[in-house]
């Protein structure tokens, strides 16, 4: 059984290519084609594989895409269950334009679950006895109900197991809701929920505190971009900012940072240093083109600049 069971709803295929200028009407020739298994919950637990912590991905897969996208995960050794469905798996892709410097993500529709299928992958958690972190990232699709938060937070309480959501809009709304241990809006969803328009910088910690009081949930970590993030719960409040680096793609940026919050938590090493793992596991994948995801080496070379500042 895993410590950290990840689930993706709507996982994808990512790939990723560039041009030397993006052009209508004409041909471009594009680099190699780079494809890894993506999703929110996907990310996640590449991240959290490569950090050594034992973890377990559960998602649908259907189709050869969903064979294809198996194999990508048999590759780097990701230990997952996974529900067969009847609909091809998806593919995103992102292209990377030389001239300008700027990066196009093109992102399909999410695949069609059936209600046994969702149904399935709900119900692969109850098995997991000893999970201490359930963590739920990505969109869902519309065939899925928002009564799913519901259904999965009670069988986190059931299991003893700490809830981590990050998603946005109304499955975001649903979730809190339903309760969980850790949110992950960033601002402009921070101010939706606390319905403030425009919250500015300064008005974030109180935003999150509010929406503690007001909720069951014990941490917010608030992204804020180039700035970094915030995290508060009712008794603390950390804002870090990454150090300056290359990026090359923001791909999985904040999946990423995610799975280093949840390592750090689930390591004991308090909020703060969780909070400076989280960003180093960000910043290192915006180190890499396309859809990779930061290496142990960059996470632990910035995770230890960020403890001497």
């Amino acid at each position: 059984m895993a410590k950290i069971v990840t689930l993706t709803f709507s996982p994808s295929i990512d790939k990723s290519s560039s041009v030397l200028e993006i052009k209508h009407d004409i041909k471009m020739k594009c680099t190699k084609l780079l494809a890894d298994a993506g999703g929110g919950g996907i990310n996640v637990a590449r991240v959290l594989t490569r950090l050594g912590a034992d973890v377990k991905t559960i998602f649908p897969a259907g189709g050869l895409s969903g064979q294809f996208f198996t194999s990508l995960l048999d590759k780097e050794k990701i230990v997952y269950d996974n529900v067969p469905a009847k609909h091809d798996t998806k593919e995103n892709f992102v292209v990377f334009d030389d001239a300008s410097k700027q990066q196009y993500r093109f992102g399909m529709p999410n695949t069609i679950l059936l209600t046994d299928e969702w149904q399935s992958i709900i119900d692969m958690i109850s098995f997991n006895y000893d999970v201490e972190y359930i963590v739920v990232s990505g969109s869902l699709p519309e065939s899925v109900p928002s009564k799913v938060f519901k259904m999965i937070a009670k069988i986190a309480k059931n299991l003893n197991a700490k809830l981590i959501v990050d998603t946005s809009g109304k499955s975001l709304k649903n979730a809190i809701a339903a309760g969980a241990f850790l949110i992950k809006p960033n601002r402009e969803e921070l101010g939706i929920l606390c319905g403030i328009k425009n919250l500015k910088n300064d008005d974030i910690e109180q935003a999150a505190k509010n929406l503690i009081a007001n909720n069951d949930i014990t941490v917010v970590v608030v992204s804020m971009g180039a700035e970094g993030a915030m995290l508060v719960t009712a008794e603390q409040t950390h804002q870090i900012s990454p150090p300056k680096v290359l990026v090359k793609s923001t791909v999985g940026a904040g999946d990423s940072m995610v799975a280093g919050i949840v390592y750090g938590i689930s390591e004991n090493f308090g909020y703060e240093t969780a909070l400076k793992y989280g960003i180093a596991c960000g910043t290192a994948t915006t180190m890499n083109e396309g859809t990779g995801l930061g290496t142990i080496q960059d996470i632990n070379r910035i995770f230890s600049e960020l403890n001497r500042l």
